[in-house]
C-alpha cells in the first residue's frame, strides 16, 4: 500500500481538511477552539456546518449523524439525510449550523439509571469540535456528547471531557510553580492495545452461545491450546493477514493510527496498538477499532470476538490502557530524562500517579467491573484483582533512596553483548517489564493492564485523569503555601514516597504470595464487580468526582444503578442460554448417544449368544457406567440451575426490589451454579462421539480459520 500517507485521514474533516475548506478567520478561531478548549463560538457555526457538509458531500456522503457514547458502552446515531426542499418542490443538500451544533435524541431508550422516567424522552446531543468529523459508510459522523433534558451526562464522552480539563487546570498549577508560564495546556495522552479473536463464521453459526452470549458457556479444553508457545507473534495466516490488511485501510481513512499488529498467546487471538494521543479522540477512535473490527472480519467470512473470557482455559483479551500526561509546549511529563533523580517536575508528577493510585485504588479496579472481565482478572494470563504499581529497578531505587536521604546514581542504559559478534551490541534499559503487573510504568507513560477488550477506555481514563487531578491540587495547595519551594518540595516528594509506597510491588502479581502480602499492606482486594461497585458510592469518591464537577452524586448514582443493572441482565441471560442449550441440545445428544452404545453393547451380546462366543463389552460398559453418572449429576446441577433462576427472577425476586441483591445473588448463586453445570458438559464432550455432538469443540473452533 504505497499510498498510505494519500489515504490517511482521507476521510476526516481534519486540520488539513479545514483549512483548505473554512474562510482563514473562521479556521483560526475553531483551531484555538480546539488547541485551548475553549467553548465554541456560535456565530462561526454556519460557515463551519455548510464547509463540512460540502466537503462531505464532495466525498460521497448522503446523511450526517451525531454519533455519541451512551452508557451501554457502545456507540449510537441516528441518520438525516443532507436533503432540504426548497419552494417550488426541488431539493438541496444542506447542514444548518445548528444541526451542526446539537441534536436531539430519545434519551428515555437507553440506560439511565433513573436520572429520566419512560416519559422523559428529550435528550440532546452535542459537537464535540475537539474530535473530528468523519466520512463512514456514505454518512458524515459527528463525534458528540449526549446529555438529558435537565444537562445530567447519560454518555461516556461529557465526564472524561471534564476529567481532561480537571487534570490540566490542576498540572498548570503545579508547572506555574515550576516556572513554566508558557504552559497553555496539559493533555492526557493515551494509547490503547486491543487483543481479539477471529474465528470462522461457519464455526460461530454452530455456537448460540457464542451468539446470544459473545462467549462459550461450555466447551472442554483442546488437547492443543497454548502450551507449545506457537502463536504468540507466529507467523500471520493469509486470511487474518488479508483482514488485518483490510481492517488497516480503513482505519487508516479515518485517521485512526493502527500502528503494531501481530498474534497473541492464545489460539486465534490477535492484538492491534494505536499511536498515542489525546484521551478523548483515543477513545473514540477505539469505538472505531472495534467498530470496524467486526465489520471487516464479516467481509471476509470471519467473526471478531470483543469479549474478555470468550473460551474458558484459555487466555482472555483485555485492552491496555497507556497513559500519560503531555504539554502544548511537546514535553511529557512523567519521560524522567538521563538523570530521573535529579529531575524534580519528573518525580512530583510521578509521586502523584503513585499517590493517586494508592488512595483510590478502588476507583482503578471498579472502572473496569464487568460480568466479562470478572472472568478474566486474576488468570494466568491477566493481572489480578488486586491495585499495584511496578516501577522497576532503577526508579525503585531511585524512590528509596530519596525516602532514606541516600545518595543515588543514575546509570543510563547499558550496553549488551548478545554473544555473536555478527549481531550488533544493544543499548539496554535501565528496568525490565512486568507483564504481570495492573498498572506498570513503562519509560514514559503508565500501562493500565485491567480494562477488559470490550470496555469502552473512557472509564478508566475518565478516573485517571480525576485521581491525578485532586493529587496535584493537593501538592498545588501546598507548594503555593510555600516560602522556601526547593526544600518544601523535597519534603514533600520525600513524605508522599513514605505514605504510599505499599502500592509500589515489582514482584509476580500472579503468585500466592502475593495475595497474602498484600492483604498485609492494606490493599483491597475485590474479586467481582459486586465486590468492588458499591465504592462508587463511598462518600470520599463522591466527595472527589463532584470536587472536580466531572460527575454530579446523581449521576454517579445512576452509574452505580446501571452497572449493576447490567451485570444481572449479562449473568441471568447467560444462564438462560444454559439451560435451554442443555435441554434442547446436550441432553438429546447424550441420549442419542447412549441409544448407539446400549444398541452396539446388545449386538455384541446377540452375536456372542449365536456365535457362542465371548467377545468382551468391557469398553460399552464402562462407557454406559460413566455417561449414566454424567447424566445423574447433569440433571441434578441443571436442576439446580433453574431454580436459581426462577428464584432470582420470578415476581417477588431479588431484582424485583433491589439491584443490589440482585447482583449478589447472580455473584454467589448463579454463577457457581452455572460452572457446576458446565463441569458435567465439558466431561460429557470428552465422552460423547464426536458425531453426535452437536457443538463445534474448541479445537474446531481454533482450527476454522486457515
Amino acid at each position: 500500500m504505497k499510498d498510505v500517507p494519500n489515504i490517511f485521514g482521507s476521510m476526516v474533516f481534519n486540520d488539513a481538511m479545514m483549512k483548505d475548506w473554512l474562510p482563514k478567520e473562521t479556521y483560526t478561531v475553531l483551531k484555538q477552539t480546539i488547541a485551548e478548549g475553549k467553548q465554541l463560538d456560535s456565530s462561526i457555526a454556519n460557515i463551519v456546518a455548510t464547509a463540512m457538509k460540502n466537503w462531505a458531500v464532495e466525498n460521497g456522503a448522503t446523511h450526517f449523524t451525531h454519533w455519541f457514547q451512551p452508557l451501554t458502552g457502545a456507540t449510537a446515531e441516528k441518520h438525516d439525510s443532507f436533503i432540504s426542499v426548497t419552494g417550488d418542490g426541488s431539493v438541496i443538500m444542506e447542514l444548518s449550523g445548528k444541526s451542526l451544533v446539537k441534536g436531539e435524541s430519545d434519551a428515555s431508550s437507553f440506560p439511565s439509571g433513573g436520572l429520566r422516567a419512560t416519559f422523559e424522552a428529550r435528550g440532546y446531543t452535542a459537537w464535540d469540535p475537539t474530535s473530528y468529523a468523519f466520512i463512514k459508510d456514505e454518512t458524515l459522523y459527528i463525534p458528540t456528547a449526549f446529555c438529558s433534558y435537565n444537562g445530567d451526562a447519560l454518555d461516556k464522552k461529557t465526564p472524561l471531557l471534564r476529567s481532561m480539563e480537571a487534570v490540566d487546570k490542576q498540572a498548570k498549577r503545579v508547572l506555574s510553580l515550576f516556572g513554566e508560564a508558557d504552559v497553555s495546556r496539559v493533555q492526557a495522552t493515551v494509547g490503547a492495545e486491543q487483543e481479539y479473536f477471529l474465528i470462522d463464521r461457519s464455526v460461530y453459526d454452530k455456537r448460540p452461545d457464542l451468539i446470544q452470549c459473545g462467549r462459550t458457556l461450555f466447551g472442554a479444553n483442546p488437547p492443543k491450546s497454548r502450551e507449545i508457545g506457537d502463536h504468540y507473534y507466529g507467523a500471520i495466516k493469509p486470511r487474518v493477514f488479508a483482514f488485518m490488511e483490510e481492517l488497516d485501510r480503513e482505519l487508516w481513512k479515518l485517521g485512526v493510527t493502527a500502528k503494531t499488529e501481530h498474534n497473541e498467546a492464545a489460539p486465534a487471538q490477535h492484538e492491534l496498538a494505536l499511536i498515542f494521543s489525546s484521551a478523548n479522540i483515543a477513545t473514540d477512535h477505539n469505538q472505531l477499532t472495534m467498530e470496524l473490527m467486526r465489520s471487516v472480519a464479516a467481509r471476509h467470512g470471519l467473526v471478531c470476538l470483543l469479549h474478555e473470557k470468550p473460551f474458558a482455559g484459555v487466555n482472555g483479551s483485555g485492552k491496555h490502557n497507556n497513559w500519560s500526561l503531555a504539554t502544548n509546549t511537546g514535553v511529557n511529563l512523567l519521560k524522567p530524562g538521563a538523570t530521573p533523580s535529579n529531575n524534580a517536575r519528573f518525580l512530583l508528577f510521578l509521586c502523584a500517579v503513585i499517590a493517586a493510585v494508592d488512595e483510590y485504588q478502588d476507583l482503578l479496579r471498579l472502572c473496569v467491573a464487568s460480568a466479562g472481565n470478572d472472568q478474566r482478572l486474576g488468570g494466568s494470563e491477566a493481572p489480578p484483582a488486586i491495585i499495584s504499581i511496578f516501577l522497576g529497578d532503577e526508579l525503585t531505587h531511585v524512590l528509596d533512596a530519596i525516602e532514606n536521604e541516600t545518595m543515588h546514581e543514575d546509570k543510563g542504559k547499558s550496553r549488551m553483548e548478545i554473544g555473536a559478534t555478527v549481531l550488533p551490541y544493544l543499548l539496554k534499559d535501565t528496568t525490565d517489564r512486568n507483564r504481570t503487573s495492573p498498572f506498570a510504568f513503562t519509560g514514559d507513560k503508565f500501562e493500565f493492564r485491567m480494562a477488559g477488550s470490550s470496555l469502552s477506555i473512557s472509564d478508566p481514563n475518565t478516573v485517571l485523569n480525576t485521581i491525578v487531578a485532586e493529587v496535584l491540587s493537593g501538592f498545588a495547595d501546598t507548594l503555593e503555601q510555600s516560602s522556601d519551594f526547593v526544600k518544601d518540595l523535597g519534603d514533600l516528594i520525600r513524605s508522599t514516597i513514605s505514605k504510599h509506597k505499599r502500592i509500589i510491588f515489582d514482584g509476580n502479581n500472579y503468585s500466592d504470595e502475593w495475595e497474602k502480602e498484600a492483604a498485609a499492606r492494606g490493599l483491597l482486594n475485590l474479586r467481582t464487580t459486586v465486590d468492588a461497585l458499591p465504592y462508587l458510592l463511598a462518600e470520599k469518591n463522591i466527595e472527589l468526582f463532584t470536587k472536580h464537577r466531572v460527575f454530579t452524586e446523581s449521576e454517579l448514582r445512576s452509574r452505580y444503578e446501571i452497572l449493576m443493572d447490567g451485570y444481572c441482565n449479562t449473568v441471568q441471560a447467560e444462564a438462560a442460554t444454559l439451560v435451554d442449550l442443555t435441554r434442547k441440545r446436550v441432553i438429546p445428544a447424550v441420549f442419542d448417544y447412549i441409544r448407539r452404545v446400549a444398541w452396539t453393547a446388545d449386538c455384541v451380546l446377540k452375536f456372542n449368544d449365536f456365535q457362542n462366543v465371548d467377545l468382551s463389552m468391557e469398553l460399552e460398559e464402562a462407557t454406559l457406567t460413566a455417561l449414566s453418572k454424567l447424566k445423574s449429576s447433569l440433571s441434578k446441577h441443571l436442576g439446580a440451575l433453574e431454580e436459581a433462576c426462577a428464584r432470582n427472577a420470578g415476581p417477588n425476586g431479588a431484582d424485583d426490589k433491589d439491584v443490589t441483591a440482585c447482583a449478589r445473588f447472580c455473584c454467589d448463586v448463579i454463577l457457581p451454579r452455572m460452572d457446576a453445570l458446565r463441569a458435567d458438559i465439558d466431561k460429557l464432550e470428552t465422552v460423547v462421539g464426536a458425531e453426535d455432538w452437536p457443538f463445534p469443540t474448541y479445537a474446531e473452533i481454533f482450527s476454522s480459520v486457515r
